[in-house]
Protein backbone atom coordinates (compact mmCIF):
# COMPACT_ATOMS: atom_id res chain seq x y z
CA UNK A 1 0.00 0.00 0.00
CA UNK A 2 2.78 2.44 0.65
CA UNK A 3 4.38 1.53 -2.52
CA UNK A 4 1.19 2.70 -4.44
CA UNK A 5 0.98 6.11 -2.46
CA UNK A 6 4.49 6.92 -3.15
CA UNK A 7 3.26 6.17 -6.50
CA UNK A 8 0.37 8.18 -6.45
CA UNK A 9 2.22 11.15 -5.44
CA UNK A 10 4.83 10.42 -8.02
CA UNK A 11 2.35 10.50 -10.53
CA UNK A 12 0.30 13.96 -9.28
CA UNK A 13 3.90 15.36 -8.85
CA UNK A 14 4.36 14.72 -12.53
CA UNK A 15 1.42 16.28 -13.39
CA UNK A 16 1.28 19.52 -11.88
CA UNK A 17 5.47 20.29 -11.45
CA UNK A 18 5.58 21.89 -15.29
CA UNK A 19 2.67 24.39 -13.73
CA UNK A 20 4.48 24.77 -10.63
CA UNK A 21 7.43 25.96 -12.62
CA UNK A 22 5.44 27.85 -15.25
CA UNK A 23 4.09 29.73 -11.79
CA UNK A 24 7.76 30.37 -10.60
CA UNK A 25 8.75 31.44 -13.75
CA UNK A 26 6.23 34.28 -13.93
CA UNK A 27 7.82 35.86 -10.99
CA UNK A 28 11.47 35.37 -11.95
CA UNK A 29 12.96 38.63 -12.69
CA UNK A 30 15.57 36.91 -14.91
CA UNK A 31 14.63 35.78 -18.97
CA UNK A 32 16.86 33.03 -18.75
CA UNK A 33 14.57 30.18 -17.81
CA UNK A 34 17.39 28.10 -16.26
CA UNK A 35 17.94 30.98 -13.86
CA UNK A 36 15.94 31.95 -11.19
CA UNK A 37 17.21 35.37 -10.06
CA UNK A 38 14.70 37.33 -7.70
CA UNK A 39 10.99 37.54 -7.14
CA UNK A 40 9.04 40.30 -9.48
CA UNK A 41 5.95 41.56 -10.80
CA UNK A 42 7.09 42.97 -13.98
CA UNK A 43 6.03 40.50 -15.80
CA UNK A 44 2.26 41.05 -14.84
CA UNK A 45 3.02 45.13 -15.34
CA UNK A 46 4.08 43.94 -19.08
CA UNK A 47 1.85 42.00 -19.37
CA UNK A 48 -1.34 44.63 -18.59
CA UNK A 49 0.97 46.92 -21.35
CA UNK A 50 1.12 44.33 -23.96
CA UNK A 51 -1.47 45.31 -26.52
CA UNK A 52 -0.87 42.14 -28.45
CA UNK A 53 -1.27 39.73 -26.12
CA UNK A 54 -4.52 41.67 -24.42
CA UNK A 55 -6.27 41.84 -27.66
CA UNK A 56 -5.51 38.18 -28.17
CA UNK A 57 -6.63 37.60 -25.12
CA UNK A 58 -9.97 39.53 -25.57
CA UNK A 59 -10.64 37.86 -28.93
CA UNK A 60 -10.49 34.24 -27.36
CA UNK A 61 -12.74 35.52 -23.74
CA UNK A 62 -15.25 36.95 -27.22
CA UNK A 63 -14.91 33.40 -28.78
CA UNK A 64 -15.31 31.56 -25.72
CA UNK A 65 -18.41 33.20 -23.76
CA UNK A 66 -20.56 33.23 -27.48
CA UNK A 67 -19.88 29.65 -28.50
CA UNK A 68 -20.62 28.87 -25.04
CA UNK A 69 -23.73 30.77 -24.53
CA UNK A 70 -25.02 29.57 -28.42
CA UNK A 71 -23.58 25.52 -27.52
CA UNK A 72 -25.40 25.90 -23.82
CA UNK A 73 -29.01 27.25 -25.74
CA UNK A 74 -28.92 24.71 -28.58
CA UNK A 75 -27.41 21.94 -26.60
CA UNK A 76 -30.41 22.28 -23.53
CA UNK A 77 -32.52 22.66 -26.54
CA UNK A 78 -31.43 19.36 -27.59
CA UNK A 79 -31.32 17.41 -24.26
CA UNK A 80 -34.77 17.78 -24.02
CA UNK A 81 -35.79 16.66 -27.53
CA UNK A 82 -33.26 14.03 -27.03
CA UNK A 83 -35.35 13.10 -23.61
CA UNK A 84 -38.13 13.56 -25.11
CA UNK A 85 -37.55 10.07 -27.78
CA UNK A 86 -38.21 6.71 -27.27
CA UNK A 87 -35.72 4.60 -25.46
CA UNK A 88 -34.42 3.20 -28.53
CA UNK A 89 -34.09 5.78 -30.51
CA UNK A 90 -32.86 8.02 -27.43
CA UNK A 91 -29.60 5.45 -27.44
CA UNK A 92 -28.94 5.76 -30.64
CA UNK A 93 -28.80 9.22 -30.40
CA UNK A 94 -26.67 9.59 -27.38
CA UNK A 95 -24.22 7.30 -28.87
CA UNK A 96 -24.02 9.45 -31.79
CA UNK A 97 -23.15 12.42 -29.53
CA UNK A 98 -20.39 10.80 -27.85
CA UNK A 99 -18.72 10.44 -31.42
CA UNK A 100 -17.35 14.05 -31.69
CA UNK A 101 -16.00 13.58 -28.10
CA UNK A 102 -13.71 10.68 -29.19
CA UNK A 103 -12.82 12.35 -32.44
CA UNK A 104 -9.51 13.47 -32.35
CA UNK A 105 -9.12 17.37 -32.68
CA UNK A 106 -7.33 17.12 -35.81
CA UNK A 107 -9.70 15.12 -37.44
CA UNK A 108 -12.35 17.74 -36.73
CA UNK A 109 -9.98 20.91 -36.93
CA UNK A 110 -9.45 19.52 -40.93
CA UNK A 111 -12.75 18.17 -41.68
CA UNK A 112 -14.44 21.85 -40.59
CA UNK A 113 -11.74 23.40 -42.51
CA UNK A 114 -12.12 21.45 -45.75
CA UNK A 115 -16.28 22.10 -45.31
CA UNK A 116 -15.89 25.95 -44.59
CA UNK A 117 -13.84 26.72 -47.35
CA UNK A 118 -15.97 24.73 -49.63
CA UNK A 119 -19.03 26.65 -48.99
CA UNK A 120 -16.71 29.89 -48.83
CA UNK A 121 -15.73 29.62 -51.96
CA UNK A 122 -19.24 28.16 -53.24
CA UNK A 123 -21.40 30.74 -52.38
CA UNK A 124 -19.20 33.98 -51.62
CA UNK A 125 -16.55 33.00 -54.45
CA UNK A 126 -13.99 34.29 -51.90
CA UNK A 127 -10.60 32.82 -51.62
CA UNK A 128 -10.40 33.63 -47.76
CA UNK A 129 -13.51 32.22 -46.23
CA UNK A 130 -11.97 31.80 -42.88
CA UNK A 131 -12.57 34.38 -39.72
CA UNK A 132 -14.45 35.32 -36.97
CA UNK A 133 -17.55 33.45 -38.42
CA UNK A 134 -15.92 30.18 -39.17
CA UNK A 135 -14.29 30.12 -35.57
CA UNK A 136 -17.29 30.66 -33.62
CA UNK A 137 -19.42 27.71 -35.25
CA UNK A 138 -16.34 25.39 -35.11
CA UNK A 139 -16.84 26.51 -31.12
CA UNK A 140 -20.12 25.91 -31.07
CA UNK A 141 -19.94 22.44 -32.96
CA UNK A 142 -17.49 21.08 -30.76
CA UNK A 143 -18.90 22.04 -27.51
CA UNK A 144 -22.41 21.43 -28.37
CA UNK A 145 -21.97 17.49 -27.19
CA UNK A 146 -20.32 18.51 -23.73
CA UNK A 147 -23.35 20.79 -23.14
CA UNK A 148 -25.97 17.56 -24.21
CA UNK A 149 -23.90 15.39 -21.44
CA UNK A 150 -24.10 17.66 -19.35
CA UNK A 151 -27.85 18.80 -19.14
CA UNK A 152 -29.08 15.19 -19.99
CA UNK A 153 -28.56 13.86 -16.31
CA UNK A 154 -30.58 16.50 -14.85
CA UNK A 155 -33.57 15.97 -17.06
CA UNK A 156 -33.41 12.39 -16.40
CA UNK A 157 -33.73 13.10 -12.47
CA UNK A 158 -36.67 15.52 -13.50
CA UNK A 159 -40.56 14.13 -12.67
CA UNK A 160 -41.59 13.69 -16.17
CA UNK A 161 -45.44 14.57 -14.42
CA UNK A 162 -44.28 18.18 -12.80
CA UNK A 163 -44.50 20.11 -15.86
CA UNK A 164 -47.85 18.79 -16.70
CA UNK A 165 -48.92 19.29 -13.44
CA UNK A 166 -47.79 22.87 -13.40
CA UNK A 167 -49.60 23.34 -16.49
CA UNK A 168 -52.85 22.07 -14.71
CA UNK A 169 -52.57 24.50 -11.78
CA UNK A 170 -52.69 27.41 -14.72
CA UNK A 171 -49.19 27.90 -16.39
CA UNK A 172 -48.63 28.35 -19.70
CA UNK A 173 -46.28 26.03 -21.24
CA UNK A 174 -43.49 28.58 -21.63
CA UNK A 175 -44.14 29.57 -17.53
CA UNK A 176 -44.04 25.41 -16.98
CA UNK A 177 -40.71 25.85 -18.83
CA UNK A 178 -39.54 28.50 -17.11
CA UNK A 179 -40.72 28.62 -13.44
CA UNK A 180 -40.54 24.39 -12.87
CA UNK A 181 -38.31 23.27 -15.33
CA UNK A 182 -35.54 25.50 -15.77
CA UNK A 183 -34.73 25.64 -11.94
CA UNK A 184 -34.02 21.91 -11.54
CA UNK A 185 -32.12 21.65 -14.46
CA UNK A 186 -30.32 24.95 -14.36
CA UNK A 187 -27.11 23.77 -12.37
CA UNK A 188 -26.58 20.96 -15.78
CA UNK A 189 -26.98 24.16 -17.73
CA UNK A 190 -24.51 26.18 -15.71
CA UNK A 191 -22.33 23.18 -15.77
CA UNK A 192 -22.14 22.98 -19.51
CA UNK A 193 -21.62 26.45 -20.25
CA UNK A 194 -18.66 26.61 -18.14
CA UNK A 195 -17.24 23.40 -19.24
CA UNK A 196 -18.03 24.82 -22.77
CA UNK A 197 -16.75 28.27 -21.74
CA UNK A 198 -13.31 26.29 -20.53
CA UNK A 199 -12.99 24.19 -23.55
CA UNK A 200 -13.49 26.87 -26.29
CA UNK A 201 -10.84 29.44 -23.99
CA UNK A 202 -7.87 26.86 -24.08
CA UNK A 203 -8.33 25.20 -27.81
CA UNK A 204 -5.28 25.07 -30.27
CA UNK A 205 -5.81 22.41 -32.51
CA UNK A 206 -9.47 23.33 -34.31
CA UNK A 207 -8.83 27.03 -33.44
CA UNK A 208 -5.80 26.81 -35.88
CA UNK A 209 -7.34 25.16 -39.12
CA UNK A 210 -10.36 27.32 -39.03
CA UNK A 211 -9.10 30.54 -38.32
CA UNK A 212 -8.63 33.37 -40.27
CA UNK A 213 -5.79 35.84 -40.40
CA UNK A 214 -8.16 38.89 -39.53
CA UNK A 215 -8.88 37.13 -35.89
CA UNK A 216 -6.56 34.37 -33.95
CA UNK A 217 -7.09 33.54 -30.91
CA UNK A 218 -4.57 33.40 -28.02
CA UNK A 219 -3.54 29.80 -28.01
CA UNK A 220 -3.27 30.19 -32.03
CA UNK A 221 -0.46 33.39 -31.36
CA UNK A 222 0.89 31.59 -28.55
CA UNK A 223 1.86 28.34 -30.86
CA UNK A 224 4.15 30.84 -32.64
CA UNK A 225 6.32 31.22 -29.70
CA UNK A 226 7.23 28.11 -29.42
CA UNK A 227 9.75 28.68 -32.86
CA UNK A 228 11.51 31.75 -30.79
CA UNK A 229 12.09 32.75 -27.22
CA UNK A 230 9.32 33.12 -25.04
CA UNK A 231 8.52 36.43 -23.87
CA UNK A 232 8.15 36.68 -19.98
CA UNK A 233 4.81 38.35 -20.25
CA UNK A 234 3.55 35.10 -21.59
CA UNK A 235 4.30 32.62 -18.31
CA UNK A 236 2.07 35.76 -16.45
CA UNK A 237 -0.79 35.39 -19.18
CA UNK A 238 -0.30 31.20 -18.67
CA UNK A 239 -0.58 31.61 -14.78
CA UNK A 240 -3.75 33.92 -15.36
CA UNK A 241 -5.42 31.83 -17.54
CA UNK A 242 -4.31 28.86 -15.51
CA UNK A 243 -5.95 30.40 -12.21
CA UNK A 244 -9.02 31.18 -14.41
CA UNK A 245 -9.67 27.74 -15.38
CA UNK A 246 -8.99 26.10 -11.87
CA UNK A 247 -11.45 28.84 -10.27
CA UNK A 248 -14.26 27.60 -12.99
CA UNK A 249 -13.57 23.93 -12.27
CA UNK A 250 -13.97 24.24 -8.60
CA UNK A 251 -17.28 26.46 -9.30
CA UNK A 252 -18.31 23.80 -11.55
CA UNK A 253 -17.33 21.24 -8.69
CA UNK A 254 -19.06 23.35 -5.78
CA UNK A 255 -22.62 23.52 -7.81
CA UNK A 256 -22.76 19.59 -8.89
CA UNK A 257 -21.80 18.88 -4.94
CA UNK A 258 -24.52 21.50 -4.03
CA UNK A 259 -27.24 20.19 -6.38
CA UNK A 260 -26.62 16.46 -4.99
CA UNK A 261 -27.16 17.30 -1.72
CA UNK A 262 -30.43 19.29 -2.31
CA UNK A 263 -31.72 16.54 -4.67
CA UNK A 264 -30.99 13.72 -2.04
CA UNK A 265 -33.99 12.39 -0.90
CA UNK A 266 -35.63 13.90 2.94
CA UNK A 267 -37.94 11.76 4.57
CA UNK A 268 -38.73 9.49 1.12
CA UNK A 269 -38.73 12.80 -0.75
CA UNK A 270 -36.83 14.77 -3.00
CA UNK A 271 -35.74 18.07 -1.65
CA UNK A 272 -36.32 19.90 -5.10
CA UNK A 273 -33.43 21.71 -7.00
CA UNK A 274 -30.18 23.82 -6.18
CA UNK A 275 -32.47 26.75 -6.64
CA UNK A 276 -35.79 25.22 -5.13
CA UNK A 277 -35.51 27.28 -1.85
CA UNK A 278 -34.82 30.32 -3.42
Amino acid sequence: MKALKAFTIGVFIFLYLPIAFLIVRSFDASSTPTIFTGFTLDNYRQLAGNSRLMLLLQNSLIVAFLAATAATILGTMAAMGIVSMRKKMRGVVMKLTRIPITNPDIVTGVSLAIFFVFIGRTMQSERDALGFGTLLIAHITFNLPYVILAVMPKLRQLDPHISEAARDLGCTPFQSFRKVVLPEIFPGILGGFMMAFVLSLDDFVISFFVHGPSFVTLPVEIYSYTKRAMPPPVYAMFTLLFLTVLAVMVLINLLQARSAKYMKPENGRPRGGLFGRM
